[in-house]
């Protein structure tokens, strides 16, 4: 892992941002390698998803949509443990994002003046649960429950099918859906699949037709990314939740192996992903290195940890102390941000930017991950300077219904007409004053 230094320096949130670890992407150039593909999708539908599996995943499916009975079978095949590790996680789930919903208002402005704020669930959504390096139930679980919570009465979850599977997407991503009451399962993967649910498909069969959506939703690679972006407009999107990053804000007293350990749980991910140390202390710095090293070196995934870590996206930043500490993680705004700290809740309540805040040794990002009750979805890339992670208000609109009587109209028609007037709008203003009664 590389070092940064800026102990002794006072650079601006701008300067910081181009300073930091980050990864070398464009997302200009990933957008013109998925705008073909969206065309395609939309112009050749069912056919061109069946050429699209075969070029990026190495299988055609025989359907689109997932067979109940292939459903049915991978509920029941379920280990015993994970099907147990599951249900939990799906019941915090439930219960942390239950948290999220907001109340319906009614706020009097004068007598017979009412404005009501509602809040409406969209009718469909697309879920997407990425493939490729690892199986992700956890993601099919953050997905779908936020939507289920939020009311969303029509849900469709794709994932990238699979050789060894016969073109179905991993059995676990299937019973996933079987135990949360799923049933329109897509073999779709990448790409493709955010252009099959904004566009829809159409065919003869009924197994390889798909309705579009209001909203898409889910993490992925650069490319899911990427037609995220291109499709909105068409469809809602959540944030843009690409590859996976953390930052861990550290101080002397933080235990090296537990933030070596929690580095390499996001390393492990992809090759891509980006894992960053902030800290105040040389000694940590060197102390992690160290132990970053020995837990690499018997980890599974050991080649793909040591690519994320020696990219151009991770690495270690000194800092003068943890207010510099503060000031460098608001610029970066990662994915997870991690505070390992004196006084570590207090710290993360001055955090600004971050998709997730894990405060303190026992509250790792894997936690987050599976079983914490919070979402995994979440903005990259810097993107959490403006964008929140997954929730229920990813798939409510907020609708407000103006309800006024007579006399609480003829109260502000005076007002009224004078700004329709003050804005060359005369029509505006006549539109209240005919309503007087005689």
């Amino acid at each position: 892992m590389r070092t940064i230094d800026l102990r002794g320096t006072t650079p601006s949130p701008a300067e910081l941002r181009s300073s930091l670890p980050r990864a070398e992407v464009d997302i200009a150039v990933a957008t013109g390698r998925v705008l073909p593909i969206i065309e395609a999708v939309r112009s050749r539908g069912a056919s061109a998803l069946g050429d699209l599996a075969e070029q990026f995943d190495g299988v055609r499916p025989a359907t689109l949509r997932v067979p109940a009975d292939a459903l049915a079978a991978a509920l029941d095949s379920l280990a015993p443990d994970v099907r147990d590790a599951l249900t939990e996680a799906i019941r915090r789930a439930r219960l942390g994002h239950e948290a999220q919903l907001p109340e319906p208002r009614t706020t009097e402005l004068g007598p017979g003046a009412l404005v009501h704020q509602r809040w409406i669930p969209v009718e469909r959504v697309g879920l997407y649960v990425p493939g490729g390096l690892a199986v992700y139930p956890s993601s099919v679980v953050m997905n779908v429950v936020a939507a289920q919570v939020a009311g969303v009465e029509s849900l469709a979850v794709a994932s990238p099918p699979q050789q060894d599977f016969g073109g179905l997407p991993h059995p676990t991503i299937l019973a996933a859906c079987a135990l949360l009451g799923v049933d329109e399962v897509y073999a779709v993967g990448g790409a493709q699949a955010i252009a099959m649910f904004a566009y829809g498909v159409s065919a003869d069969g009924p197994q390889d037709r798909c309705e579009p959506v209001d909203v898409v939703t889910g993490p992925g690679n650069i490319y899911v990314a990427a037609a995220k972006r291109a499709v909105l407009g068409v469809v809602g999107i959540d944030s843009e939740a690409g590859t996976t990053e953390i930052a861990v804000l550290a101080d002397a007293g933080a235990d090296a192996g537990y933030v070596a350990a929690d580095l390499i749980s996001q390393a492990e991910h992809d090759p891509a992903a980006a894992s960053v140390l902030v800290t105040d202390s040389a000694e940590l710095a060197a102390a992690v290195l160290a132990r970053v090293e020995e837990q690499t070196a018997v980890a599974k995934h050991a080649e793909r940890i040591r690519t994320a870590l020696g990219g151009p996206q991770s690495g270690i930043v000194l800092v003068d102390d943890v207010e510099q500490g503060l000031e460098v993680v608001n610029a970066y705004a990662a994915e997870h941000l991690e505070i390992q700290t004196a006084d570590a809740p207090a710290v993360a309540a001055r955090v600004r930017n971050a998709g997730a805040i894990f405060v303190g040794p026992y509250s790792p990002v894997p936690l987050g991950d599976y079983i914490a009750g919070s979402n995994h979805v979440l903005p990259t890339g810097g993107t959490a300077r403006f964008a929140s992670g997954l929730g229920v208000q990813a798939y409510l609109k907020s609708v407000q219904v103006i309800d006024y009587d007579a006399a609480a109209l003829e109260e502000v028609t005076d007002r009224l007409v004078a700004l329709a007037d003050a804005e060359g709008l005369p029509a505006h203003g006549e539109a209240a004053r005919l309503r007087r009664t005689p």
